[in-house]
């Protein structure tokens, strides 16, 4: 079969499939055998392109899924090789990702960069593709990601309002214009040649803490919070913590847009959405 002549600069593999922590379960072999097939492809055709003097290097979009065992925080980078892998489908592609990168360098010098974003949170996203409903209390989840589920159940009336778990499990709610600048940085750096990188606020907040914002961003004070736990997903890590101070010091990176900021842009575009029917 013919190689696929790839002419371009840079090769930025994302993911395939992605959703939020239903979508593990729900398609969890899916997950894992169509994002290999397609980072496999995607690998192959830039190992091509950079044989033939076309590409500079590979950036793979990694997760922070794959510290999804770790018990060190905040997590520095390296760490996924020290930790057990992960127990998720998602997350153990996701490291395999990873691999791909390492084994082309060690194989073929290709170079690369290895990005780990955390909990990218901002406009556009829409309902995931699932096989069948998933319900949270009276609600249908429309993406699986906490952020937009918790503010379109609240926006829909939910009381009380219902949380997967205690509310206790820690996140790091990163911008996706933070994000994006921290991409581009990873591309253009000399620094990140062959190299990866957390790239993500330094910012905790817990489920709960999310949860009583955005309901206070909704209504006011005028409707006392309140809520109720359901049964958690298996895959539903209780701490994700990175250490930011790589990018920091060598991209001089900091992903400094405030939860209240991203909420204040967000809401208005769901409750858009939600007019529209799209959620």
């Amino acid at each position: 079969m013919k190689q696929l002549s790839v002419k371009c600069d840079y090769i930025l593999a994302c993911a395939a499939m992605i959703g939020g922590i239903s979508y593990f379960h729900t398609l969890a072999y899916d997950l894992l055998a169509e994002n290999d097939r397609i980072m496999a492809a995607t690998f192959d055709a830039a190992i091509h392109a950079f044989q033939h003097g076309h590409l500079k290097k590979i950036i793979v979009l990694s997760s922070s899924m794959v510290f999804e065992s770790a018990s060190v925080f905040p997590t520095p980078e390296g760490e996924q090789e020290r930790c057990p892998p992960p127990l998720s489908t998602y997350g153990f592609q996701k490291l395999a990702c990873e691999y791909y990168a390492k084994g082309a360098w060690e194989q073929y010098r290709l170079p690369y960069t290895i990005i780990r974003p955390f909990n990218c949170v901002g406009v556009g996203e829409r309902r995931a593709k699932c096989d069948h409903e998933v319900m949270s209390g009276n609600v249908k989840l429309a993406m699986s990601h906490v952020v937009p589920d918790l503010a379109q159940k609240i926006l829909k009336g939910q009381d009380p309002l219902h949380i997967l778990g205690s509310g206790a499990q820690v996140r790091h709610y990163t911008y996706g214009g933070d994000l994006a600048r921290g991409i581009r940085l990873c591309i253009e750096s000399e620094h990140a040649l062959n190299n990866d990188f957390n790239i993500s606020t330094e910012a905790s907040t817990t489920v709960l803490q999310l949860a009583e914002l955005l309901w206070t961003k909704i209504h006011g004070t005028s409707k006392p919070f309140r809520y109720t736990s359901d049964e958690p997903f298996k895959y539903d890590v209780q701490c994700r913590v990175p250490d930011c101070s790589k990018a920091k010091r060598l991209l001089d990176f900091e992903a400094n847009t405030t939860l209240e900021q991203i909420l204040d842009e967000l809401l208005p575009w769901i409750r858009q959405q939600l007019a529209f029917g799209n959620l």
